[in-house]
């Protein structure tokens, strides 16, 4: 239900907020990218009831061939994608002409791959090479290639994951060993950037916006600085669908600063807090879900898809309002997008995919098996 009152409150949006973009591209014809958007929405929920009819075990077989896939494609895309402000994020499908971006796949991949790797290695855990290593090495290749061209999804699907190891009963010392790894890492890339800034050149953009987000500099943050000002004029209640005026003057209303357009036409209590908490009723149920489970992978799984998407969210909004630097990060199942909607339905269709079995019973060789109650996470 929460899926669909977002996905209600998308198509408003969308449609209010696209003008601007309607006039640069198509004429005026709103209904063009409305009808667009529409479609993207109905089949992506039409994947999340096909994924939620599968028995979420084979993600976990799935996963391993995925992780890899998913490694290939993002090597891909930095060669060959679609380049847009100096980052390689998307490939085009030659057939239907559709840009994909390829991190939205390898984040599902890559939580699945890392969810199953924690329960085959759990007997090895409190071991830094047999158990930890064999799960960090693709957390590391991952997040490494889609780095170079998308800082803030590498960070998100790195703390993701760290949650997942930290839940899954990694020792202490050793998270402490992986964010060392992952700072030294990250040193080492700045530095490269400095003695060659053709090889990384997405580096001076994270380093401007970081800055301009310290000194406050409204030059740099005319995103932030024109949401800011849709939210003020939106104030506490809403004025209605249609009536926002930054749909002329905000930059992208339609996608990565969406939320502060929602507020303008339904006012900080609903449009604001509202949105806030449909995604938190999201991740409660999430976790009601992941504690319900039998199995230590269902259950990890659902924790890091559920973190994956809420905590997209919340950056989303976080930048909207000025709590985080611009990341570019859409706000899910509401911003205006092409296979990421794709991809976000087909995560939310496996967490419900364990939410069947937990209501349905797991069914092994035809015979349905009785569950046992459990609130085990790993």
């Amino acid at each position: 239900m929460v899926c669909l009152i977002l996905g209600m409150v998308s198509l408003l949006a969308v449609y209010s907020s696209i003008s601007s973009l309607a006039y640069k591209y198509t004429q005026g014809n709103t209904l063009y990218y409305l009808f667009k958007h529409g479609i993207m929405l109905a089949s992506g929920f039409f994947i999340m009831y096909l994924i939620h009819k599968v028995n979420y075990r084979s993600f976990s077989r799935l996963s391993q061939i995925a992780v890899w896939v998913a490694a290939a494609l993002l090597v891909l895309t930095l060669i060959l994608g679609v380049n847009i402000n100096d980052a390689s994020r998307w490939l085009k499908i030659p057939i239907i002409n559709q840009n994909f971006q390829t991190s939205d796949f390898a984040k599902i991949a890559l939580v699945a791959y890392v969810s199953r790797m924690l329960v085959v290695n759990r007997n090895n855990l409190h071991s830094f090479k047999d158990g930890l290593l064999p799960i960090l090495v693709p957390i590391g290749l991952i997040c490494g290639l889609i780095l170079p061209a998308n800082f803030s999804t590498a960070a998100l699907l790195f703390f993701v994951c760290f949650t997942l190891l930290f839940i899954g009963g990694i020792p202490f010392k050793h998270l402490l060993a992986v964010l060392g790894i992952a700072a030294a890492g990250f040193v080492l890339m700045l530095s490269l950037s400095s003695v060659a800034p053709n090889l990384l050149p997405r580096v001076e953009t994270w380093k401007t916006r970081l800055m301009s987000f310290e000194s406050g500099d409204s030059e740099a943050n005319y995103q932030v600085e024109h949401a800011m000002m849709a939210i003020h004029s939106g104030g506490l209640f809403p004025s209605g669908p249609g009536s926002g005026d930054s749909r002329n003057y905000l930059p992208h209303p339609y996608s990565d600063m969406i939320y502060a357009f929602i507020i303008e036409e339904y006012g900080a209590i609903i449009g604001g807090f509202g949105m806030l908490l449909l995604y938190l009723i999201f991740l409660y149920r999430s976790i009601k879900v992941s504690n319900a489970c039998e199995r230590d992978f269902g259950s990890l799984l659902v924790i890091g898809l559920s973190f994956l998407l809420a905590f997209q969210a919340f950056i989303n909004m976080g930048v909207a309002v000025s709590i985080l630097p611009v990341t570019g990060q859409p706000l899910p199942l509401v911003s205006m997008g092409g296979t990421s909607i794709w991809f976000t339905c087909l995560a939310v269709g496996m967490i419900l995919s364990v939410s069947r079995t937990n209501i349905e019973g797991d069914t092994v060789k035809g015979k349905k098996r009785v569950k046992r109650k459990s609130y085990a996470v790993a």
